[in-house]
């Protein structure tokens, strides 16, 4: 997990793909695909993508779902 730089993303908490993925309970191709969509934003550098955890949490979450969050 890192930590990004700047005014603008003091809080963000950001991790790798693979993790995103095994956070969200879904394959890694599944976070490429919701960024390309705009469903999640990518951080990073070329090369080295990463998701903030908390837009993945408010993607992945249901009110009154059972997962890996609850």
């Amino acid at each position: 997990m890192s930590s990004t730089n700047g005014p603008a993303s003091r809080n963000r908490r950001t991790v790798p793909t693979q993790l995103a993925a095994i956070l969200a309970g879904v394959t890694e191709a599944t976070i490429r695909k919701w960024a390309s969509r705009g469903k999640l934003t990518r951080h990073g550098r070329p090369g080295r993508a990463e998701y903030d955890i908390d837009e993945l949490y408010e993607l992945v979450v249901e009110p009154g779902s059972r997962n890996a969050w609850s």
